[in-house]
């Protein structure tokens, strides 16, 4: 092997090192349906703890979103607020958790007229879990996603990369569809 050859293998490897992010960077794999939901236990906008097992039995639209009060999250955290109604005649609950104090929630809960739990995961624990983590001008944020968990504890759809508009009335859809016998 020619030396030319050597240095050119050699700066690549290196660059490939240098490029792989470090284990404890990479993000959990989100769970997939048909998976058990990971458990978890986080601060109400109330600042009283709420735990997945406090709602077995029921249905649990489970939604990550980066930040309170900015656009996309307003209108999707309203949308779900406009269908809560048809939410609890399906016998589901949901459950909003962003990276923002149990503070921040209930300032955005009362801005915004809603009535359902939002959960503060300030160390992103619960977001990790869920592979609902990205980064954003060098902060820690929860990505969009959305987990629908069945009365028995499991994951039964998921959706990544969700827009805000539109998806509440596609998480009604879906809920009708896995609630059919």
């Amino acid at each position: 092997m020619s030396f030319a050859r050597f240095l050119l293998l050699s700066t690549l490897l290196i660059l490939m090192v240098a490029m792989t992010p470090a284990q404890a960077d990479v993000p959990a794999k989100a769970p997939e349906a048909g998976q058990p939901a990971p458990e978890f236990s986080l601060t109400t906008q109330e600042n009283q703890p709420a735990s997945l097992k406090d709602y077995r039995g029921k249905w649990v639209v489970l939604y990550f979103y980066p930040k309170d009060f900015t656009s996309g999250c307003t209108l999707e955290a309203q949308s779900f607020q406009r269908d809560l109604a048809k939410y609890e005649q399906a016998g589901a609950v949901i459950l909003g958790v962003s990276i923002d104090t149990a503070e921040s929630h209930k300032s955005f809960c009362t801005k915004e007229g809603l009535s359902f739990k939002l959960l503060s995961d300030p160390d992103a624990k619960v977001s990790t879990q869920y592979g609902s983590v990205k980064e954003y001008n060098g902060a820690k944020l929860s990505a969009r996603n959305t987990f629908l968990i069945d009365p028995q504890g499991n994951i039964a759809q998921v959706f990544v990369g969700v827009k805000p508009a539109g998806h509440s009335e596609e998480v009604l859809a879906a809920l009708s569809r896995l609630q059919k016998p």
